[in-house]
């Protein structure tokens, strides 16, 4: 692509909203850019070093951008809200299918790693490597981060991103090296108020910092390099460090610096690194497992509810279980494995889904005179042709044996990885699973 060439602006549908996305670039393989919240996809042509980067790119790739809804120049998202990474993982699914791509390498900066880390543990067929800059896997407080004193504070944080959102003050604390330039500074506070408003900018703050992905690292099976900047003023080394040695098989990078993006100067390593990853990948990942919500519903007194209603009109009730159980998973994205005889077995990319089918298929079966109870675990699955396999699996029923009648319970990977869709949790207390050792807290879903 020309020097002053920039690419048109289109639109994917992700749902019934719609994603913004460019796409530019001579490589064979295709680069999908996740970036950091901060950073509108219009606007990066417009400072030199960044477009110069993206063209760089595209000697080697087919750059893929695009702007998850609510961000930017795409929609804001509508009907039922789903964790900001499912939504973002949708967008990104929308944005490959309408370019025609089905094996990308996936490049995630800042809080744009936990969405490329859990597309990539989801999707390994559909990626041929990920990598990873300036990231971490949690922004709680606790033993596993060691963020800088503005993070260990969150009430305080969310207060800074309010009152300081598309300001100078925001830029001096992302980028202290770039932001010595009053032409950076310029550039960079326009492009935090094109990304988000002060008020949207506070609420996606306020849902990153109850995601916590750490428990999916592992379940990464493409090839991945982590690279982080030495003094990172936004995510310490060490949490860069952690990323890469929970996911199998990971490269770490130590770069210099202190600025957020990779564009920014010294940048020369950090390409360098970035293109000899990409030309060492070998097509599409073959593995056979994944990350995956998998969810178990039952009926509540089968037995009984049998012996009351006799063969024929019990036949005639799972008949009409099975069709609404088809349709509802459908409706939200889910895989049926396959029915039980009283209840099924489900996937889906996420665990906000799989919550959303769980609710509406009780209510559904309501008027059938029918209650049912539901386990849901998020883990790793293995795939057999249309069946699956595995701990997980296991871990799943044995949350729905646990559940009581009426109620979703879920085990303690769900509600990390739903925050901010407005799921509410009651504690269950801590429970022995049968065949899963150790004692597992568990969780169920406020009506």
């Amino acid at each position: 692509m020309d020097r002053d060439e920039i690419p048109e602006t289109q639109y994917a549908w992700s749902g019934e909203d719609r994603v913004a996305y460019q796409v530019f670039g001579r490589g064979d393989v295709d680069f999908l850019f996740t970036a950091t919240s901060a950073d509108a996809m219009d606007l990066r042509w417009f400072w030199p070093p960044y477009a110069e980067f993206l063209r760089r790119l595209g000697t080697q790739t087919r750059v893929i951008m695009f702007d998850p809804r609510g961000m930017g120049s795409s929609d804001r998202p509508t009907g039922d809200p789903l964790p900001s990474w499912e939504q973002r993982a949708d967008d990104a699914r929308a944005v490959l299918d309408a370019v025609g791509s089905e094996h990308a390498v996936l490049f995630g900066v800042a809080d744009g790693g936990p969405v490329a880390t859990l597309f990539a543990a989801s999707h390994p067929r559909r990626i041929r490597g990920l990598i990873l800059v300036n990231t971490m896997a949690s922004m709680i407080p606790g033993e596993y981060s060691t963020m800088y004193p503005w993070q260990r504070d969150q009430g305080a944080t969310g207060e800074f991103i309010a009152q300081h959102w598309g300001t100078r003050a925001m830029i001096e604390f992302a980028f202290p090296d770039a932001a010595r330039d009053p032409a950076f500074a310029a550039w960079a506070v326009r492009s935090l108020r094109l990304a988000y408003s002060p008020r949207d900018a506070t609420e996606y703050y306020a849902e990153q910092t109850q995601l916590d992905v750490r428990d999916a690292l592992a379940s990464v099976r493409v090839p991945t390099l982590v690279m982080h900047r030495e003094d990172c003023a936004i995510a310490a080394l060490d949490d860069g460090r952690s990323v890469a040695e929970l996911i199998p098989g990971a490269r770490f990078i130590v770069l210099p610096g202190r600025d957020l993006q990779l564009f920014n100067e010294p940048a020369e390593l950090g390409v360098q690194h970035l293109e000899e990853f990409i030309a060492g990948l070998h097509g599409p990942s073959a593995s056979d497992r994944a990350l995956a919500a998998i969810l178990f519903t039952d009926f509540v007194g089968s037995t009984k509810h049998l012996s009351t209603v006799g063969d024929q009109a019990w036949r005639n009730l799972l008949d009409s279980h099975d069709a609404i159980a088809r349709t509802v998973v459908e409706q939200h994205g889910g895989r049926l494995i396959r029915t039980t005889g009283d209840g099924i077995l489900a996937t889906f990319d996420g665990p906000g889904r799989a919550i959303r089918c769980a609710t509406m298929l009780r209510d559904a079966l309501q008027p059938l005179g029918v209650q049912i109870r539901a386990g849901l675990h998020t883990g790793e699955i293995e795939l057999r042709g249309p069946d699956i396999a595995g701990i997980a699996v296991h871990m799943a029923a044995r949350v729905l044996d646990a559940a009581t009648a009426g109620e979703l319970w879920v085990s303690p990977a769900v509600p990390m990885l739903v925050a901010g869709a407005g799921f509410e949790f009651d504690d269950r207390g801590t429970h022995e699973l049968k065949g899963i050792d150790g004692t597992w807290q568990l969780f169920a879903i406020k009506a």
